[in-house]
C-alpha cells in the first residue's frame, strides 16, 4: 500500500483495524519471553494502538514506528501525554518518558534507531502489507535488528478471493517462508476467530484463521 493510501484512511478515520483494547495475546504471551525491564520494544506500523501504553505500563522502552502523523498525534493526546518534539533524519520523532514514535516511512528506519532494540511486536504490520512489499518489510527487519532480538508475531489467514485486503491474507507456510532461515519461529495458538469479527462475516469471509508466532532472530 503507498502512503497516500494509509494518510488518507487516517484523515477519513476509517481506521477498523484500530482495537479498543489492548491485544489479549500480548498480555497472555509477552510475559514468557523474559525480557528485563527497561529492554528496547520496536512497534512497526504501530498506528495509536493501545499495545504501545500496555507495554510501556510494564517497563519497557518501546519504539513505535508509523506513517501517519494524524495517529501519532492521536495517540499521545488521548493519553494525556505531552511529548517532546523533534526532527531526527527523515522522521518526525515524539518522545514522552518511555515511549517514542518516529513518524515517517519505515524502511527509512536504521539500525542506528534501533540500538540495544532487544524485541518486536507486530500485530497489524505484516498483514497490513500487501505480496509485493511483505518480504522487504521482513528484510527490513532482519537488516536492523540485532541478533537475539525476540517477539511476538499475530498473523491472518483467509480466502483472499473471498476479500480484498487490508487486512491480508498471510498463510502458515509464507510466514515461514519470509522469516526462514534468519528466525526461527514457534507457533503459540491458533484459532478460527470469525465468529468474534463480524465485520468479516459481513464481508463473506468463510473462516478467518488467527496465529500467533514467537519469533528469535538468530
Amino acid at each position: 500500500m503507498h502512503a497516500e493510501f494509509w494518510q488518507a484512511r487516517w484523515a477519513r478515520s476509517e481506521i477498523g483495524f484500530h482495537l479498543p483494547e489492548v491485544n489479549p495475546y500480548l498480555q497472555r504471551y509477552w510475559p514468557a519471553l523474559g525480557l528485563p525491564e527497561g529492554a528496547r520494544v520496536l512497534v512497526p506500523l504501530c498506528g495509536k494502538s493501545l499495545d504501545l501504553a500496555w507495554l510501556a505500563g510494564q517497563g519497557y522502552q518501546v519504539v513505535g514506528v508509523e506513517l501517519a502523523q494524524r495517529a501519532v498525534e492521536d495517540f499521545f493526546a488521548e493519553h494525556g501525554l505531552q511529548p517532546l518534539v523533534s526532527d531526527i533524519g527523515a522522521f518526525r520523532h515524539y518522545q514522552a518518558g518511555n515511549l517514542e514514535i518516529y513518524c515517517g516511512d519505515f524502511f527509512a528506519l536504521g539500525a542506528q534507531q534501533l540500538a540495544g532494540c532487544a524485541a518486536l511486536y507486530d500485530r497489524a504490520a505484516l498483514i497490513a502489507l500487501p505480496p509485493e512489499m511483505r518480504a522487504r518489510y521482513v528484510a527490513q527487519l532482519t537488516q536492523i535488528l540485532p541478533s537475539g532480538c525476540q517477539g511476538l508475531l499475530v498473523s491472518l489467514d483467509y480466502d483472499q478471493a473471498q476479500m480484498d485486503g487490508p487486512p491480508f491474507a498471510v498463510a502458515d507456510d509464507e510466514v515461514q517462508r519470509l522469516f526462514t532461515p534468519d528466525w526461527q519461529l514457534q507457533e503459540l495458538a491458533c484459532g478460527d476467530v470469525l465468529g468474534d469479527n463480524w465485520k468479516f462475516l459481513k464481508r463473506g469471509l468463510e473462516r478467518l484463521d488467527e496465529r500467533v508466532y514467537r519469533l528469535d532472530k538468530r
